[in-house]
């Protein structure tokens, strides 16, 4: 165990309030992690409190104990007298505090006086924390937190339900486990949490076969706006907010929709972009080998993450975003002929 994990542990036995806050627009990593912590926490006896900054997305809000997560957007007042009550905030699967949102990343900035502890897997943590668990070769920071209660010596305490939330966790994150971060430590962790008597199949149906006809129809509505550039081997995806309200958008219903553009066989990099009233343009990256998504993410929208999967945000609209896109894209592509031509 590292001098730093043993400060921690040390400390956890001195205090009783936690807050456990999970990045804006979570993913079923961050949400499958923020659990299983809270759970783990709480069977240690402390009072634990898990904070998202929006809403839970709907096909997320199966998950054993999403019910209890405190959203930050619609009830600041209450939040925010958790967080300056907690002796500690445990932040999972974020690097910077700008991602949990102009808001509550304000509002926890201002809190100098707490201690921050932050499980991460992205690249280039902010310093922030006093205790940095940050590691971009792991698959998921749902494995991150399996092994940090493994290394606390909580491997038995994990339930049928925490394994379903890590289970749920490092499934997304890897894609169902195709993805490149994908590594033997990953799919023995996948069948130790299998052991505890989770249904495999039953949270891929939850995931990934449980669609809307609405959200059926979106994605007919997304493929047919697919545009593939073969010269540099791209593909990118545009839905304006009234492609959105058409159907009846809610929250997630685009997730992984960004992978289709990246399944043609040509294809080395897909981009979604979605236009959305309170945040202007969200956008989306994936690649395929050694094309860095997450450096094309950060030099130009303001984003980042992992080399074959990262996000990004403007405040222009989206045909300035996309016209963007489009003016960036040879010039950057031509920077790593040298690297990777």
């Amino acid at each position: 165990m590292s001098d730093s994990l043993k400060a921690l542990q040390k400390l956890l036995s001195q205090i009783n309030k936690i807050s456990i806050v999970i990045h804006r627009n979570p993913d079923g990593d961050a949400i499958g992690a923020g659990l299983a912590l809270q759970s783990f926490l709480q069977k240690k006896g402390l009072d634990v409190t898990l904070i998202s900054p929006n809403e839970v997305p709907a096909y997320l809000k199966w998950l054993p104990g999403a019910d209890q997560i405190k959203i930050f957007e619609q009830d600041k007042e209450a939040v925010k007298p958790v967080l300056n009550q907690s002796d500690i905030i445990f932040t999972l699967d974020f690097n910077d505090l700008t991602r949990t949102g102009k808001d509550l990343g304000n509002y926890l900035k201002q809190l100098t006086d707490k201690i921050f502890v932050m499980i991460d897997h992205h690249l280039e943590p902010a310093d922030y924390a006093l205790f940095t668990f940050s590691d971009s070769g792991k698959s998921s920071t749902s494995e991150m937190v399996y092994d940090f209660m493994d290394n606390l010596g909580g491997k038995d305490l994990i339930d049928k339900a925490m394994a379903t939330n890590l289970y749920t966790g490092i499934m997304t994150d890897t894609g169902s486990f195709k993805f490149p971060n994908t590594t033997p430590h990953t799919m023995c962790i996948a069948a130790e949490l299998m052991k505890k008597g989770i249904n495999h199949n039953e949270i891929q149906i939850k995931i990934y076969d449980s669609f809307s006809l609405d959200k059926l129809h979106l994605l007919g509505e997304a493929l047919h706006k697919l545009v593939f550039l073969p010269q540099y081997k791209t593909s990118y995806i545009a839905l304006s907010k009234d492609d959105l309200q058409k159907y009846n958008y809610q929250k997630g219903d685009t997730e992984g929709f960004v992978n289709y553009g990246l399944s043609l066989k040509e294809a080395d990099f897909a981009v979604l972009f979605l236009e959305n009233d309170d945040e202007g343009v969200r956008i989306s990256f994936r690649s395929k080998g050694k094309f860095p998504a997450n450096e094309f993410a950060k030099k130009y929208f303001n984003g980042g993450g992992h080399l074959n999967a990262a996000g990004g945000r403007t405040n222009a609209t989206l045909s300035e975003a996309v016209q963007l896109f489009l003016e960036k894209l040879p010039e950057f592509i031509s920077t790593l002929k040298p690297i990777h031509g």
